[in-house]
């Protein structure tokens, strides 16, 4: 029998809390009550405190599973899309093939971005950073879409989700167009999802192009994996915007820009760095040796994860994926390949390693594999954000469908005691 009730003893005072269980035999203390009391918790990071309940994605970190909806994402990976796997978590199932050639067109006619739109790229520097661009306009984006829409409405929360979800690669693309001062490319409706990005990228007024499929698919495999991942810190940043009512449009943008730190949505082009540092399968002993030195700075980018404790799950999918794309492009990148490989077999076969569970992430084969589809470092990022974008979404359009309250986290204060202000003269 499951217990429901658990007992604090404070100050030789019992508290009970109720005892929440989850669908897959998770628990959780219910501390709400503890402020009648004069008391709050303290958990840095939250390494131990659920913001919210959610049905959406699941993680178990010690067996190194990821659920969608209750779907392994192995499973998902093999045999579903980047857009069916979007409606799955925006809906809560799998779409018919009604539902499905519906959902896609919804996201193909609403594509395009406002021709005014254009403008704000031209205030940037050619050189800044996509996702300082990505964040500005996805904001702005409330300035020309769904303005008379109310966050309170399912169906207008869904025609939002669908705009952002549609309007992102656009946004991305075109982000790397005007860094290499090249035209912008509209999306082409003919083209699937993965496709049109390719397409918006690399083709020209003088030089159209057809993406190869087997790129296309790897692409599409790459936003799959990234659709969602429970409460990262993105999420969390869109659910606690989310919270206050802001619109959908300011809570992306702030997911973005939580995105952007190179300890989250980053560590993909870090891992890339690491290894072209690296250079050479002889080299890889001393870089492991530097990695185990408290006193070094180097570590290993592309290993560990805050919730996997055992091996990412999509990290073996985008090895597969990395080797796939390698095998149907120029084999510029094979030879920083085979240095991952080597580099995840040594370190696997490592006691250190072993004992600090740090298995390689999904972020260790993605950067190989961005490069090799001829992707820029610095879009990395903003694909992951497009990527991504489906699951802030998902997370946000539920939040607004329960009984939800304002983010207001609490702290422990350590600061002076009150003291009397004096006046400028007198200060020593």
């Amino acid at each position: 029998m499951q217990s429901t009730k658990a007992q604090l003893l404070i100050d030789d005072n019992i508290i009970d809390l109720d005892i929440m269980h989850g669908s897959l035999q998770q628990r959780a203390i219910d501390i709400s009550s503890l402020t009648k009391y004069g008391y709050s918790t303290f958990d840095a990071g939250f390494l131990a405190t659920a913001a919210c309940q959610s049905s959406i994605s699941y993680i178990d970190g010690e067996a190194g599973i990821l659920l969608h909806r209750g779907y392994p994402v192995e499973q998902l990976a093999a045999q579903s899309n980047f857009l069916e796997v979007a409606y799955l978590l925006l809906n809560g199932e799998l779409p018919t093939k009604t539902e499905y050639d519906s959902f896609c067109e919804t996201i193909t006619d609403n594509s395009s971005l406002h021709e005014q739109t254009h403008n704000f790229y031209h205030g940037f520097p050619r050189d800044t950073h996509p996702m300082a661009i990505m964040m500005g306009l996805t904001a702005a984006l409330s300035a020309f879409y769904d303005k008379n829409a109310t966050i309170h409405d399912a169906a207008s929360r869904l025609l939002a989700a669908s705009h952002l979800i549609a309007k992102m690669p656009t946004i991305a693309a075109m982000c790397y167009k005007y860094s290499v001062g090249q035209q912008f490319m509209p999306p082409q409706h003919h083209l699937k999802f993965a496709e049109n990005f390719l397409y918006m990228m690399y083709a020209t007024p003088c030089a159209t192009m057809q993406p190869k499929p087997v790129l296309a698919k790897a692409l599409d495999r790459i936003m799959l994996l990234h659709a969602d991942h429970e409460q990262n810190a993105s999420t969390s940043t869109v659910r606690l915007v989310g919270s206050t009512g802001a619109n959908p449009y300011a809570c992306v943008s702030a997911g973005i820009g939580a995105l952007w730190g190179p300890a989250h949505g980053g560590a993909n082009e870090a891992a890339l760095k690491m290894l072209y540092e690296i250079g050479d399968i002889t080299k890889i002993n001393k870089y492991i040796n530097r990695a185990k030195d408290p006193n070094d700075k180097f570590r290993l980018m592309g290993f560990g994860h805050r919730v996997y404790k055992n091996y990412d799950p999509r990290a073996t999918i985008m090895r597969e994926t990395c080797h796939e794309v390698l095998e149907a492009v120029d084999k510029k990148d094979m030879a920083i390949f085979k240095l991952a490989m080597e580099l995840e077999r040594i370190a696997l076969e490592d006691d250190y390693f072993i004992a600090r569970k740090l298995y390689p992430n999904v972020d260790f084969y993605c950067g190989i594999t961005l490069s090799a589809l001829g992707i820029p470092n610095n879009m990395f990022t903003a694909i992951f954000a497009m990527a991504r974008t489906v699951g802030w979404m998902a997370q946000w359009h539920e939040m607004l469908s329960n009984n939800y309250r304002i983010g207001r986290p609490r702290q422990l204060y350590s600061g002076p005691a009150p003291r009397d202000y004096q006046e400028i003269s007198s200060r020593k």
